[in-house]
């Protein structure tokens, strides 16, 4: 879900949060606790922050002011990862900073549309691959 335009990401997520999702990312850097965000952010200086709003709570906001408020900061693009849509909280985000939402429902659509590719593709490939075994014989 992460794109690769992105050199260098960070991800505030909980230490339960799957790491295999970020397994083949090298320009991803996971933080778990939301005293590392500043120290984390200064040492790579990212074009990227994600942040759990679950994980984070009451805590986002104070973050999310520091970082607009730094000007060292100001071309972050800020992304939230929330489970659903709140109309409230979400124009309150965007007023402190957010970029861009993700929602959870979102990445299970995303997930399926994959798989469903994926199987499309692999049916395909099957298919061609039986063809030409075919004709060398």
């Amino acid at each position: 879900m992460i794109r690769t335009r992105f050199r260098k990401v960070i991800l505030v997520a909980p230490e339960i949060f799957d790491e295999h999702l970020i397994a083949g990312y090298t320009n991803v850097k996971h933080v778990s606790v939301a005293t590392n965000i500043f120290p984390s952010i200064f040492e790579s200086y990212p074009e990227l922050i994600i942040f759990d709003h679950d994980f984070l709570g009451r805590d986002l906001e104070k973050i999310l002011r520091r970082i607009q408020t730094n000007k060292f900061y100001n071309k972050i693009k800020l992304y939230c990862y929330k489970n659903d849509a709140n109309e409230k909280t979400d124009s309150f985000l965007k007023v402190l900073g957010v970029d861009q939402f993700i929602y959870k429902a979102d990445l299970a659509k995303v997930h399926q549309q994959k798989t469903v590719l994926n199987t499309v593709n692999d049916m395909i490939d099957h298919s061609i691959i039986k063809l030409v075994a075919g004709v060398s014989n």
